[in-house]
């Protein structure tokens, strides 16, 4: 694939290889620090202007480039009328769980004129992560990358691109007030109302009205090389990428480095990156790169609209670009292919550490209900209120303690520790025509206790109540290993003779497959609290979250900080 590239390209990497090797085996970890204000600001999209939220006026938020082994301090000035965290997502958090920042899990948000800062050290992590709001859903506006960086003396594990163009961040676009909409839907137990437009680099593209002037361009010369980091930042939709007639090599997804990967088509969950190299091989000329929903439930509404950057060849005279041939919305065996195909790189720099035993097997059904509302009628389906669950336990967030303070200091009745290892009741849970007996969960707020160091494997298995649907689930403060994935539902005898324990993908989202099931090990040598969900915020909404609570090590590198004296207060 890369004997196109041209030889000056070559020549410049060469040197530049050198220099920058000379000055990385001088240089030492760094401290970096930032200020975050978080503000309203008007932007026009669509039209239309209107008042979002910001961090720093910028939309995207500011790209954050650092080194593995940095340390960041960035002090978060909530200057915007509503409460706000900033969630670093796929950072470990190694023992500084207080930095996590999703709302009520870890902290208590950052009250309208509050000030809170994260501190935390980015070790054993390189690659495409990025930043985002956990509070409602101010994540539709306050994003941002964070690229990590090799440390000091080491290079990528892969073919050295020419370039490295800024950060490819998928969103999605509201023609009114988001927080607005999510608090309607809550409200009237309806779905919120879809969104009005995709964007890439808060950019919708030449296919919606008043946008053509602004669309996001890439310039590239022929011959040469460019690293794509691709961010899906979408709030409710996971999405099918494209680069008209490219094909793009994958070389890490979430932060973790895999085998060389030729596709024409990438789909990212809400949460997931991946990085691939893009040769610019083809005639000279303009090319679209494009998004678009992947859309698996059924007679659910979503935003059928495509955004669309262009890919701009030096010395291009052309006006129209070509366009690329992106899948159906419902196309889950193109997104299939996609996931299945991902393996770890499995380097002696970069290893495999998949665990082959297991200390907690749980299984855990992961999908969508309805709840009776009393008195009156709601929004959702037959009357009732819309919900989502995690082993039938509707997760409820706390309000006057997070679970990490109730957890450190011991705090009764925030939450309690019985959320199951398997579901209440074991029904067909791919079925079409599942009993409205299990459609209504229990709300609650369970977590689960992980011993510290102990090996676990989760069985995700989705269920068809309400609807079925692929949901990206996410884990706070670990990478896990994709080990399998199958359709229909899961046999403890077949499947696991199936399971990839030699190079299976490391991630930290997982897409679990519409009537289907996905199986992720990890081991919990993390002390703190993490939440794990789906990362379509309207199912976050519902409750289709729960958490773990890791307990400490034997030694103090092996225990949770202390918290930090200006952790914000309920």
């Amino acid at each position: 694939m890369f004997q196109n590239m041209s030889t000056s390209c070559l020549a410049r990497f060469f040197l530049l290889f050198l220099v920058v090797n000379f000055w990385f085996t001088t240089a030492l970890a760094d401290i970096r620090s930032y200020t975050f204000v978080i503000r309203a600001q008007p932007v026009t999209r669509l039209c239309q202007t209107q008042n979002i939220i910001t961090v720093n006026g910028q939309f995207p938020g500011p790209t954050l480039n650092v080194t593995s082994g940095d340390t960041l301090i960035v002090e978060v000035l909530n200057y915007a009328r509503y409460n706000v965290t900033i969630h670093w997502h796929g950072v470990f958090q190694m023992r500084t769980a207080w930095a996590d920042g999703p709302e009520f899990i870890t902290q208590c948000p950052i009250r309208p004129g509050g000030s809170y800062t994260y501190r935390f050290t980015l070790e054993g992590q390189e690659g495409t992560l990025w930043w985002h709001a956990h509070s409602s859903w101010l994540r539709a506006t306050v994003y941002g990358a964070l690229i990590i960086n090799p440390k000091p003396g080491t290079t990528y594990p892969f073919p050295q691109p020419c370039h490295e163009t800024e950060p490819i961040i998928l969103g999605e676009w509201w023609n009114s007030n988001p927080i607005d909409v999510v608090n309607q839907a809550t409200r009237t137990g309806a779905p919120p109302n879809i969104s009005d437009a995709f964007t890439i680099n808060a950019q919708p593209g030449d296919l919606y009205p008043c946008s053509s002037s602004d669309t996001y361009r890439l310039s590239v010369k022929a011959g040469e090389s460019y690293l794509l980091r691709i961010i899906n930042a979408a709030l409710n939709a996971e999405l099918f990428f494209r680069v008209a007639d490219h094909v793009l090599l994958v070389v890490a997804v979430d932060a973790s480095y895999t085998k060389l990967l030729h596709t024409g088509v990438v789909m990212l969950g809400p949460g997931q990156t991946t990085d691939v190299l893009l040769i610019a091989n083809k005639p000279v000329g303009k090319y679209y790169m494009a998004a678009r929903a992947y859309a698996t439930a059924q007679g659910v509404a979503f935003d059928n609209t495509t955004t669309t950057a262009i890919l701009d060849y030096e010395g291009s005279s052309s006006s129209t670009p070509v366009s690329p041939n992106l899948p159906n919305y419902n196309d889950t065996a193109t997104a299939t292919q996609f996931t299945t195909g991902l393996r770890s790189l499995g380097s002696p720099d970069h290893p495999v550490n998949v665990p082959f035993n297991v200390d907690e097997n749980l299984f855990i059904t992961v999908g969508l209900g309805l709840l009776d509302c009393p008195g009156q009628p709601c929004g959702g389906p037959n009357g009732k209120r819309s919900t989502a669950s995690m082993n039938n336990i509707s997760f409820t967030f706390p309000r006057t303690f997070s679970l990490l303070q109730a957890h450190y200091f011991g705090i009764p009745g925030v939450f309690t520790k019985d959320f199951p290892d398997n579901p209440p009741v074991q029904f067909d849970y791919t079925a079409q025509n599942v009993s409205t007996a299990l459609w209504s969960p229990v709300q609650g707020t369970k977590i689960k206790v992980l011993k510290y160091n102990s090996a676990v494997q989760i069985i995700l298995q989705g269920t068809s109540i309400v609807t079925a649907e692929n949901h990206p689930v996410h884990l706070h403060g670990y990478d896990f290993y994709i080990v399998g994935e199958g359709f229909g539902n899961f046999d403890p005898q077949r499947d696991p003779l199936t399971f990839n324990l030699i190079d299976p993908p490391q991630r930290n989202t997982v897409g679990v497959p519409v009537n289907g099931w996905s199986a992720i090990r990890f081991v919990a040598n993390n002390p703190g609290v993490w939440l794990m969900h789906c990362h379509l915020d309207v199912h976050i909404t519902w409750g289709l979250a729960m958490a773990f609570a890791v307990e400490n090590g034997p030694h103090s590198l092996a225990r949770l900080e202390a918290p930090p004296l200006d952790l914000p207060l309920c």
